[in-house]
């Protein structure tokens, strides 16, 4: 055992920061903010320029660049649809990503890491709201256990490399994300941008019925892209021990309440069914974030501003998007 002697203080501005997944949706938005918060020495890789999957590769990267710091934000993710339909592309492709990374990251001196998981790591019957303390105190959810598990992994060996070779890394466990940069496609969008396309089509179409998965009773929280890169670079910063902190608003809302804030930002007037014969999923999933309130930060995008916002940058993009 390693005894950890750290105190977290202000990243150096200057320092190599690998933000792996940079082009993705979390990935996106952490790479804007520490633009914005003056780091000037961003490395970022595409898939086609390196794949996190690949052993070799990975260690080459960090063997020629050395970062300092590394938020490891890139996994294969996707929706119910995706998960529950491709269970070991989710465990394997985000088990080897993770390993691989991790790996070289200890291996090539990183002083400072993040891991990003997902609220999905907690059992589906978890007391609401979740405390970072209910993991693996339960059964996951069945459409998307492959994907919390590689995640849990994860945390794991976060843990472990904390004890072992007492590196001060962190978890961060954020709830469902949206906004720029979302994925907006048929077969791997998560909820709230597969309601935007769905009713923005039907707007644009004159399509006067929708038809949405599910029941709409289970309640979700919803957190704006922006607002998480923030709490990362907070956590980074002010936040050091080995259990994962939760990312979330503390507030949550029916899948049925979302659809009318969607419905309403496209301007759709059309009636809205749901096909109950389809899977609701987690019944509930709200975070508890008093850890990360009480570490001085909590989210400042409220979720209809949040919503409006991404509905335009969906149309500006919708060209360039997979729809």
């Amino acid at each position: 055992m390693v005894d950890l002697e750290f105190t977290p203080e202000p990243l150096d501005r200057s320092a190599r920061f690998f933000v792996a997944g940079h082009r993705g949706l979390v990935g996106s938005a952490i790479w804007r903010n520490l633009q914005s918060k003056g780091f000037s020495n961003l490395l970022g890789r595409t898939s086609a320029e390196l794949d996190l999957k690949n052993r070799d590769d990975v260690f080459a990267f960090f063997s020629e660049n050395r970062p300092r710091y590394v938020v490891l934000a890139a996994a294969k993710v996707g929706g119910i649809l995706a998960n529950n339909t491709y269970p070991v592309d989710f465990l394997s492709d985000n088990l080897r990503i993770q390993v691989n990374v991790l790996d070289a990251a200890r291996e090539f001196g990183v002083e400072r890491l993040l891991f990003l998981g997902s609220s999905c790591i907690y059992p589906k019957f978890a007391e609401q709201p979740i405390r970072e303390d209910s993991l693996l105190t339960g059964h996951l959810e069945p459409t998307n256990d492959a994907y919390a598990i590689a995640k849990i992994a994860g945390i794991m060996q976060i843990q472990a490399v904390r004890r072992q070779y007492g590196l001060p890394w962190i978890s961060a466990m954020p709830t469902n994300l949206y906004g720029p940069g979302d994925n907006f496609s048929a077969d791997g969008s998560h909820v709230l941008p597969a309601l935007i396309r769905r009713y923005d089509k039907a707007t644009a179409s004159g399509v006067e019925k929708v038809a949405n998965w599910g029941t709409g009773s289970p309640r979700r929280e919803f957190l704006h892209v922006d607002d998480m890169a923030a709490a990362c670079l907070h956590l980074l910063e002010n936040y050091d021990g080995p259990s994962q902190v939760n990312v979330g608003t503390g507030t949550d809302v029916t899948i049925k309440e979302l659809a009318n804030l969607v419905a309403e930002a496209v301007g759709y007037e059309g009636t809205i069914e749901w096909d109950t014969s389809k899977p609701d999923g987690t019944p509930r999933k709200l975070l508890d974030v008093s850890k990360l309130r009480s570490s001085g930060w909590s989210a400042s995008i409220g979720l209809q501003e949040g919503i409006r916002q991404t509905v335009e940058w969906y149309r500006e993009n919708l060209a360039s998007l997979r729809v």
